[in-house]
């Protein structure tokens, strides 16, 4: 039976993800680095989100480290391990800017790499501490629209090891959303695969000011 071309290319146009996969079956590591005052306008500041009350000045704060496959990936994995206590999950709200999000990962993601929480937090942690984020965007105390391509150039100029290939930028609602930057199993640099690599192609897409 031939199938309706409308339906061949829902079933084709993206990588179809099962879930519940075996912990631990994965090829590399997606790192997705939010802008917090664009998920604040978005979505954060609607549901009065601790992250984004006003004694707090996040700038790219780490939304996750993701198990990938070099097409598609893993959720919400079978394992062994234990969840997190409270007390792990909270100690991650410095970079991720809640504990919530910290639990919320570990469910979803965390469970996929075979790691333990504490290992999988500790795993989050070096890799977030192992990418400089660009001065300009610490302290950004004003709204810019910027083409999205001058926050890849920015990250590619004090990283010396990151390439283009290794790095992506997203947006959403015509704001700047992640940055989303490939790493093997071990946290070293790696090039993304193919679809993972989207570049948002916006011209004056939003940033909003670090509170």
């Amino acid at each position: 039976m031939r199938l309706p071309l409308a339906l061949l290319i829902a079933l084709t146009a993206s990588p179809v993800l099962a879930e519940g996969e075996r912990a631990g079956d994965f090829d590399y590591y997606v790192m997705s680095l939010s802008w917090s005052p664009n998920w604040c306008a978005m979505t954060g500041d609607a549901r009065a989100d601790p992250q984004c009350d006003t004694r707090h000045d996040f700038s790219f704060t780490l939304h996750g480290l993701w198990p990938q496959y070099e097409s598609g990936w893993p959720s919400w994995c079978h394992t062994s391990e234990r969840d997190p206590t409270r007390s792990e999950t909270a100690a991650m709200a410095d970079i991720m800017g809640g504990s919530g999000l910290a639990w919320y990962e570990w469910q979803k993601h965390g469970r996929c790499t075979g790691l333990s929480a504490q290992q999988f937090f500790a795993a989050s942690r070096q890799a977030y501490e192992s990418i400089v984020i660009p001065k300009v965007f610490q302290n950004l105390d004003r709204d810019v629209r910027l083409p999205a391509s001058v926050v890849e150039d920015a990250f590619l100029e004090v990283n010396g090891a990151l390439q283009q290939d290794m790095i992506t930028i997203t947006c959403k609602q015509g704001m700047i959303q992640e940055v989303r930057i490939c790493l093997t199993k071990e946290l070293a640099l790696r090039p993304c695969a193919a679809d993972t690599l989207r570049d948002c192609q916006l011209p004056n897409a939003y940033m909003g000011a670090v509170r």
